[in-house]
């Protein structure tokens, strides 16, 4: 039966409580702990049983007990409390004011951002966020990292606003079979009961904005998270007069097939962007986290040909160098490719508005612009019209470069531009309450935002051991009663007999030795891996009783990742044959929660990928910051750790051939580790029954990562790195009637019409082959400009190294200065350089494109060499 009309029943609090609707729906309360504790105090069974979401718990609430707390002085004092440290907090975000003096006081205490021309607005894409539990629109490590990006972007009071796409169904709920395959749920997302505000027009009506499909107008209305002082809008397509097909784009987080995923990726980033501009923000920058929103610079260029008058170039021009992009893949086969036909029949129309033929269009996407067969990438897409792109992790960055080298053809790799900035965790959202509480008195309660510097992260030394000691066995044994309950609640479910729930009620031992091991189910992660050898793993297990060790497993297999739940299958069936279910328990449904319980309560956390197949991880950031050694490969974020004072490494960075092999040797490595070093480590005690060399471990965890591995220090890095520069160009961009961008993309034009006639005619180098360290060797080049002039250019002779294969490695530049010309026709450059170091070295030139306002010299592509 359908409903005449419908309504949106909203909880009925009694006024002395209305202040717990504000603290609601702010996603502040996830890291704050006393409104966290305000929220479970007033139903800590409630607060459980919603997934900790504070604005369905107040609708499900007994008006009774609602009444009793209004009346509760304690209570109420609580609150009051809690409401002022919101207050405070967003008023108080000032690092943003103290860096951009000159633009300060632009934003609002709400997130909003001021129409006026000179205010800052950074855009930020991504097609998930993982901020709470119960906003499930996540699926893994990208998105949880989204979430704690706008955390820190909200703590530090960055004008940034966030776009993303709200799924109905987000990612799916995991339950094991009786046979141990991953099976698929998918909740409805009850928006009206999430924390979620639905936007509308001044008039009442809801905000609506529209993107053109094939043949119809899809409709998507808009929600927002406010997470702190950063709004994130989340477009909404399940409504009239969409068809049922257009309701589903926002249904499943990654759903459907491969004409889904472009439906998906053309909301995000055309819908993105329109939905901005409907919302009356006018961004300075845009960052596209992953190549998922790839076609917003399509709809930006469209915006700025019809709307400001400028051709395909200068408007593309203008996009390019407000765009930033960060990768998170290190593996070509992880990026969004289309068929060409595919590409052209979604959004070919932008081909026909720029006056591009069909392969100047395609070549926007390809790597490869004369190779008419290759797909459109996303993330060719990206990487050619962003001024700053970086990985994740300096391995990744370096993997990078090497992926898109064909796209800097002739430019050494190390050159390459593309950066690294290393990812980091939110430390209020990760570390467990008891133990930020501990951190609290002994650093003070400003130590989630220092960096590595500051003398504070010494005070770890001076945390009683026993104090650190008996907080984390607490961690440890709420572990393990969460597990027990879990397990328990998951049998029952299935209709397990009772022997098997009575089983799982006596899982684990809250005093051994815990590993844990938590992630996406994905081959390269080798989830496996421990139990390659399974009679050396049982005995690890239970040799001795007295130094017992457990696993405790969690993470999800995509739907269609049939090998990644093969894993899972795989762990369930070697644990039972092995009679090893109690000491190795997988946990179904992993998520938020499930991860912030198992970063404190484990002892040691486990990843063993191939390298460098992780372009980051970050769950063995939070182990860190809860006090956790890591035990791992060298990859990914552990690379750049001090993996020595901090855990363990497996290996020592090496890559290798045969997969089965390298399996092999990595396995034994660890388990050596296991048996020799971490279980000696662990259960070596003084008399007081405290392991004081482990505790001296789990410090430096704490205060060597701490400070670095925080979304704090990355964020600010984006933030002078990307943000401002980019900004920076905008204001330059599109001053005096975008002049500059009119100027500058003629001037491309021009480079491009005469670059390759450029001629380097002579090179003369005063020394000969025998010369010595820091030998002055002077250099005279005569260059013919082909018309250009010596503004236009930057000649750089290129020196350093010479390896086996007779290339220059490591090399570095030092610019030329030009002395005017020969016979008015060349122009003469000349340089002196050293060697400081013996050996084969070499030398060559390099003609670089030259203009202020680019982004970098590598902007165009163009390089030319002696």
């Amino acid at each position: 039966m359908q409903p005449i009309r419908t309504f949106n029943v909203s909880p009925a609090l009694p006024p002395q409580l209305e202040p717990l609707r504000i603290l609601a729906y702010n996603l502040y309360w996830d890291w704050n702990v006393e409104i966290k504790e305000l929220f479970r105090r007033l139903d800590r069974d409630l607060w459980e049983s919603s997934r900790h979401n504070p604005v369905s718990m107040l609708g499900m609430i007994s008006q009774a007990r609602l009444q009793e707390m209004a009346e509760d002085e304690g209570f109420l004092a609580h609150m009051e409390r809690a409401v002022r440290q919101l207050d405070e907090y967003l008023k108080e975000r000032t690092w943003y004011r103290k860096q951009r003096s000159a633009l300060s006081n632009h934003q609002s205490t709400n997130g909003d951002t001021s129409t006026h021309p000179q205010k800052e607005c950074f855009a930020y894409f991504c097609a998930e966020y993982g901020l709470v539990d119960c906003l499930p629109i996540y699926s893994g490590g990208l998105g949880v990292l989204a979430g704690d990006h706008l955390k820190s972007a909200s703590d530090l009071g960055l004008p940034l606003v966030a776009v993303g796409l709200l799924y109905q169904e987000g990612y799916f709920a995991q339950y094991l079979n009786a046979d141990g395959w991953q099976q698929e749920r998918y909740p409805v997302n009850d928006f009206y009961n999430m924390p979620l505000h639905l936007e509308r027009n001044s008039d009442g009506s809801e905000l609506r904005i529209e993107v053109e499909y094939p043949g119809r107008t899809v409709y998507a209305r808009v929600w927002r998270v406010q997470v702190g002082v950063v709004p994130l809008y989340l477009m909404d397509t399940n409504i009239e007069p969409n068809n049922p097909y257009d309701h589903d784009i926002t249904d499943e987080l990654y759903g459907g097939d491969l004409d889904m995923r472009i439906h998906q990726e053309m909301m995000l980033g055309i819908g993105g962007v329109r939905m901005l501009k409907a919302l009356g923000y006018k961004p300075t920058m845009y960052h596209l986290n992953e190549g998922h929103s790839g076609f917003l610079i399509l709809e930006r260029i469209r915006i700025l040909m019809q709307e400001q008058g400028l051709t395909f170039a200068q408007a593309k021009q203008v996009a390019q160098s407000t765009q930033a992009f960060t990768t998170h893949t290190p593996v070509s086969a992880g990026f969004d490719l289309f068929p060409p036909d595919k590409a052209m029949y979604y959004v070919g129309h932008y081909a026909h508005t720029y006056g591009l033929s069909r392969e100047e269009f395609l070549g926007l996407g390809r790597e490869n612009t004369g190779d008419l067969a290759s797909p459109f990438s996303m993330a060719a897409l990206a990487l050619k019209t962003s001024s700053f792109v970086n990985g994740v992790a300096q391995l990744h960055g370096e993997v990078s470069r090497v992926m898109f080298h064909s796209l800097w053809k002739g430019l050494p790799i190390a050159e390459v531009p593309i950066t690294a900035i290393t990812n980091g965790v939110h430390a209020r959202s990760c570390v467990a309450k008891a133990t930020q509480e501990l951190y609290d008195r002994y650093l003070g309660p400003s130590w989630s935002e220092k960096g590595a510097k500051d003398p504070l992260w010494e005070r770890v030394l001076s945390i009683p051991d026993e104090e650190l000691w008996r907080n984390h066995e607490r961690s440890r044994s709420e572990l393990v009663v969460f597990v027990r309950d879990r397990l328990v609640k998951h049998l029952r479910g299935r209709g397990a007999s009772p022997v098997e729930i009575s089983q799982a009620q006596e899982v684990l031992d809250p005093g051994v030795l815990t590993i844990g091991f938590a992630r996406r189910f994905a081959t390269y992660k080798r989830a496996t891996l421990f139990l390659h050898n399974l009679e050396r793993i049982k005995q690890i297990l239970s040799s001795n009783k007295h130094k017992q060790v457990q696993f405790v497993i969690a993470g999800k297999a995509h739907p269609k990742d049939i090998p990644g739940k093969e894993l899972i299958r795989e762990i369930i069936r070697l644990t039972r044959e092995n009679g090893i279910s109690s000491s190795v328990v997988f946990i179904p449904d992993y998520d938020i929660h499930v991860a912030r319980l198992m970063v404190a309560g484990c002892d040691v956390w486990l990843n063993t990928p191939r390298r460098p197949r992780e372009a980051s991880g970050t769950s063995g950031m939070k182990a860190a910051m809860n006090g956790l050694p890591n035990l791992s490969v060298l990859d990914g974020w552990w690379d750049e750790a001090d993996y020595v004072r901090t855990g363990w490494p497996i290996g020592h960075g090496e890559t290798y051939e045969d997969a089965e092999y390298q399996d092999e040797v990595e396995a034994n490595a660890l388990y050596e580790l296991v048996e020799k070093e971490v279980v000696p480590l662990f259960y070596d005690r003084d008399a007081e029954g405290i392991p004081r060399r482990w505790i001296a471990k789990m410090k430096d965890a704490i205060r060597l990562n701490c400070p670095f591995f925080n979304t704090a220090r990355m964020v600010r890095e984006y933030a002078t790195r990307a943000y401002f520069p980019a900004s920076d160009r905008n204001f330059v961009m599109t001053g005096n009637n975008y002049a500059p961008a009119k100027e500058l993309a003629a001037w491309k034009e021009s480079m491009f019409q005469h670059w390759y006639n450029i001629k380097i005619v002579s090179v003369d180098v005063s020394a000969t082959e025998q010369i010595q360290v820091n030998q002055k060797v002077s250099v005279k080049a005569l260059i013919n400009l082909a018309g250009l002039t010596p503004n236009d250019v930057q000649i750089e002779l290129y020196q350093g190294a010479v390896n086996a294969d007779g290339e220059i490695t490591n090399g570095t530049s030092v610019v030329m200065q030009h002395q005017g010309k020969d016979q008015q026709v060349d122009s003469i450059y000349t340089a002196d350089i050293l060697y400081s170091a013996s050996g084969l070295q070499g030398l060559s030139l390099r003609v670089l494109p030259k203009h202020e306002n680019l982004s970098s010299p590598h902007e165009l592509g163009l390089i030319s060499w002696a």
